[in-house]
């Protein structure tokens, strides 16, 4: 049984976002967790750390967060950096970047987190790039904002790539905020993903066989294709549940 699947949607004023992942992590490794966090170094991978060290520590569990910096264009080789640590972070920065980062590893990282249980936690590129589809940016669809150019990811038109896996619905983040929810509606719309949830800030999404459920101070917001060829946009706040398939 694999561990659990944590999609967080960005944001840093509520750090009991991260408080369902690290009881996990520590249940799991059976005391104090320690959690390795995925950077894309950009040049300042060492200051992004210390943001995500700090954030955890305010989560109201404790835990050692351990870096696990990889070079931008380099490749995250999972079989040695697990080694030794009870939860997995994948934190935020240019969703395409960690998307490569990845595409060495789509299909050993997913069976790896299986095989040892270990949770999993995507912070806003790290929550796109956990999905079997994975929205990594875009602003225009054949050239139509959908979107704001702030948003894009450094891509023009919105694109769909090959992601972890670990969830089968896309995921976009910072829907209430940036208002990628707009995105998410026009690729499934488009058919380039079957189905998606945009996450607000502040919010996490925790999977486990085949239920999510919404936990923070924002919401989820399900999209679903609808038998007229039109899209359903479903939301969920705090404490409310949905199904996956």
């Amino acid at each position: 049984m694999g561990g659990r699947t944590f999609l967080i949607g960005g944001g840093w004023d509520a750090a009991q976002v991260y408080e369902p992942f690290l009881r996990e992590a520590a249940a799991r490794g059976g005391g104090v967790p320690r959690i390795g966090c995925v950077i894309v170094d950009e040049g300042d991978g060492e200051q992004q750390f210390e943001r995500y060290e700090q954030a955890l520590g305010k989560a109201g569990a404790a835990c050692v967060p351990v870096p696990l910096l990889v070079p931008l264009g380099g490749r995250f080789e999972p079989e040695g950096a697990l080694d030794g640590l009870d939860g997995l972070l994948v934190c935020g920065g240019l969703t395409p970047a960690y998307q490569e980062a990845f595409a060495g590893c789509l299909e050993r990282l997913p069976r790896l987190l299986a095989e040892r249980g270990m949770p999993y936690a995507g912070f806003s590129a790290g929550a796109a790039v956990a999905a079997r589809r994975a929205v990594v940016g875009g602003w225009l669809l054949d050239g139509v904002p959908v979107c704001h150019e702030d948003t894009a990811e450094d891509l023009e038109e919105v694109a769909v790539r090959d992601g972890l896996g670990l969830v089968p619905c896309a995921v976009d983040v910072h829907a209430a905020q940036w208002g990628t929810l707009a995105r998410l509606v026009a690729a499934v719309g488009r058919g380039a993903v079957p189905y998606g949830v945009a996450v607000d800030e502040n919010t996490v999404v925790e999977v486990a066989d085949g239920t999510a459920r919404v936990a923070g101070l924002g919401r989820a917001h399900v999209v679903r294709p609808a038998a007229d060829g039109g899209t359903l946009v479903r939301s969920y706040g705090t404490g409310q549940t949905f199904e996956l398939s």
